[in-house]
């Protein structure tokens, strides 16, 4: 088998708008596509700049409600620089700083209440 990397993974969303507002305008993710894929239907692309995985916002699967998402986890080089930057953005961040062997994080949602980990890894 040669899988050779995650490409795409889905996050629902019940406005995409807003979810995309919050990914580009809040975490800084850069747009990759935003583009129609039907009547009442788009494909909302972002990820992190330069990299191979990004994040589709879709609104679409009924097996995947708005806020389902748990567990994303977005590696920040400097976590309390990235936080005062979230802060100073609008975002409220409920949890503090967790330790953890192999480096640190904290918990945030995005406006629909899906959890993402932002995560700062130990050399």
């Amino acid at each position: 088998m040669a899988i050779d990397h995650v490409t795409l993974l889905s996050v629902p969303v019940s406005d995409q708008d807003v979810a995309k507002a919050f990914y580009v305008d809040v975490l800084g993710l850069e747009l990759v596509r935003d583009d129609p894929m039907g009547p009442e239907m788009r494909w909302v692309q972002v990820r992190p700049r330069g990299a191979a995985t990004s994040l589709a916002l879709v609104t679409w699967f009924d097996s995947m409600p708005p806020g389902s998402l748990r567990g994303l986890v977005l590696e920040v080089p400097d976590l309390e620089g990235t936080l005062a930057e979230l802060a100073s953005a609008g975002l409220e961040v409920d949890g503090s700083i967790e330790e953890a062997p192999w480096g640190r994080f904290v918990t945030i949602e995005d406006p629909d209440g899906n959890g993402i980990i932002l995560q700062a890894t130990s050399a």
